[in-house]
């Protein structure tokens, strides 16, 4: 019993690390991702594109009112 006391502490840890990892690491490193390679991915890139943001789709709505993506202005 006093084994299992001494686990719950790390695995809240984990439990923490995982979570901010999730919602918060991952999705960031998909923005910057996007970012670069949008405009010059292939289909295949592409596809990989959709599924990081189906599968990061709570932490990317965290993120989203903050970050911007439109392409930057021309010159003319």
């Amino acid at each position: 019993m006093a084994s299992i006391l001494n686990l719950l502490p790390i695995t809240a840890v984990l439990y923490l690390g995982l979570a901010g990892a999730y919602l918060l690491v991952m999705p960031l490193l998909v923005y910057v991702y996007l970012q670069k390679r949008w405009y010059v991915a292939s289909s295949i890139e592409r596809l990989l594109m959709y599924f990081m943001v189906f599968f990061f789709f709570p932490g990317m709505l965290l993120f989203s009112p903050f970050l911007n993506l439109r392409p930057s202005p021309r010159s003319v």
